[in-house]
């Protein structure tokens, strides 16, 4: 059994996203995972940094998220310092997470929680590292339009940018895409896709 923290970004109760979650959630718990959900706007999680956060005080960086005294902040640090496995289900907006998630990953994924910053070197040393990372993104861009265009920003942010400071997991990405005029059987053939690779990437203990 493993430990899996799963994040939820979406505004609207009941979006296809909520949907995506739950179904991934479900088969976690039926593999035999524990998971800690959380829906980041339900909890009206908090995305600012406070002032006193700054990094530029010239206290160390993990001095400075010590202080943190938000209970909350400090549920998500600690979940994410147990987590075997991250998941992380949101839109694509302007090629980047929901606001919120990227304030999530300004606040808890900083120095002494996911990792120390190594002073010789200048990379980071994990501290609890997470083997794999999932994420379900939801897209209204067409590939082609993705991949001519854009480049698919989203893969660097999660694969080039997040996942080192988690330890380097395994990264598996799924994006959904074109979601707002899909058809009812194409959105319950992707909830059913989402699914199985949730079952192939944790059929196994982590």
């Amino acid at each position: 059994m493993a430990t899996v923290m799963l994040l939820l970004a979406h505004p609207r109760t009941g979006s296809y996203c909520h949907a995506l979650a739950e179904r991934v959630a479900g088969r976690l718990i039926d593999l035999g995972h524990e998971v800690r959900s959380h829906d980041l706007y339900a909890e009206r999680f908090d995305p600012l940094v406070p002032a006193y956060e700054s990094h530029t005080t010239g206290a160390s960086v993990e001095t400075i998220v010590a202080q943190e005294d938000d209970p909350l902040i400090a549920l998500h640090r600690e979940e994410l310092r147990q987590a075997e496995a991250l998941v992380a289900v949101h839109p694509n907006w302007w090629g980047m997470p929901p606001a919120i998630l990227t304030g999530w990953i300004d606040r808890i994924i900083v120095p002494g929680v996911a990792y120390r910053l190594a002073e010789a070197t200048g990379h980071p040393e994990p501290l609890a590292p997470v083997a794999d990372l999932f994420v379900v993104n939801t897209s209204d861009t067409t590939d082609e339009r993705e991949r001519d265009l854009y480049g698919d920003p989203l893969a660097s942010i999660w694969g080039r940018c997040v996942a080192p400071y988690l330890g380097g997991p395994r990264v598996t990405r799924k994006v959904l895409r074109p979601v707002t005029d899909a058809a009812p059987a194409q959105r319950a053939a992707w909830l059913d896709e989402v699914e199985a690779l949730a079952a192939e990437i944790f059929g196994n203990a982590l």
